[in-house]
């Protein structure tokens, strides 16, 4: 294969935050929500340069070792050759190490940029292999199908590759988050889960799990049932209690929350009818956030938007 040749002018790449297990779909089912990062990429006579604004800018490294830098040059090697120079500019929006996606989000921009900016990239980089790609560099393919595709998600991993389906999500459905000041690792989040859980455990979240792709869809009535979860929040909650106490104290008054992720973010699964109602309830402690729900996954947008 000939060396890539690329585009003179920038990319804008717009990704949106995502919500992952949604209670029971423990590392299946994903929700893509109205809340983004931008990111502009220009390939460069030579070098790096990085701007970051918003979420991150005074934490994140402004080199090779940025994720988003990472997964541009992943991209780069199988579009077939690095370019000289990268200069890139970040607007970050989604809060970090809060189960939102935000490492999501910047595997995905920066896969995304570099397609885009590559002449050709599309044929070179099907939307099946940037999944493939995407889940390879996250782990696993939740955040990173619902950060792609938008809507809710459904994704699993077949003989190696990753797959997953799109989802419109009912329209009467507003996602309330709410965002403690502090962060949980995901690593920290995942070293609590047991290796083994109980049988009637398994079987109750399988149940619920597929009660939830019909309640978010077509049924939003079935929210409070379809989201109980027995896999993996009680033995989270250590790390989070708060968190833990929130999702117990909303579901006792009817209202389907849950840990976005691996926390430790709340989400609610509120309507127009309750939205406001229900992102009063945070308290002095959370930043309450009521969003809309993403339908179109990461997209290049004109710079001018």
């Amino acid at each position: 294969m000939a060396g890539p040749a690329f585009r003179a002018a920038a990319v804008r790449v717009r990704v949106p935050a995502t919500s992952a297990n949604l209670g029971p779909g423990f590392d299946a089912l994903g929700l893509a929500l109205g809340l983004y990062d931008d990111v502009v990429v220009r390939v460069a006579d030579s070098g790096l340069h990085i701007d970051i604004a918003g979420e991150g800018s005074e934490t994140l490294p402004r080199d090779e070792k940025h994720l988003l830098v990472r997964s541009l040059r992943t991209a780069f090697d199988l579009l077939g050759g690095q370019p000289r120079g990268l200069e890139i500019v970040c607007a970050n929006r989604i809060p970090h190490g809060r189960g939102l996606g935000s490492s999501s989000a910047a595997i995905c921009a920066g896969i995304v940029a570099a397609r885009a900016v590559t002449i050709g990239g599309e044929a070179r980089l099907d939307d099946g292999a940037l999944l493939d790609l995407a889940t390879e560099i996250e782990g696993h393919p939740d955040n990173v199908a619902a950060c792609l595709l938008g809507g809710f998600t459904l994704s699993w991993m077949e003989s190696g590759a990753a797959r997953a389906i799109r989802m419109d999500p009912a329209d009467s459905i507003v996602p309330v988050v709410f965002v403690p000041g502090k962060p949980v690792l995901t690593e920290t989040a995942r070293g609590l889960l047991p290796r083994t859980v109980p049988h009637v455990d398994a079987a109750a979240n399988a149940g619920r799990a597929a009660l939830l792709v019909e309640a978010l869809t077509r049924r939003p009535e079935l929210l409070l049932p379809a989201t109980e979860d027995r896999l993996h929040q009680e033995y989270r909650a250590p790390a989070m209690p708060e968190s833990a106490a929130l999702v117990e104290r909303l579901r006792t008054d009817g209202i389907p929350a849950v840990i976005s992720g691996a926390g430790p973010t709340v989400m609610a699964l509120a309507d127009a009818d309750t939205a406001d109602k229900v992102e009063a309830l945070a308290g002095a402690d959370w930043a309450a956030n009521r969003l809309s729900l993403d339908q179109q996954g990461a997209s290049v947008l004109p710079l001018a938007t």
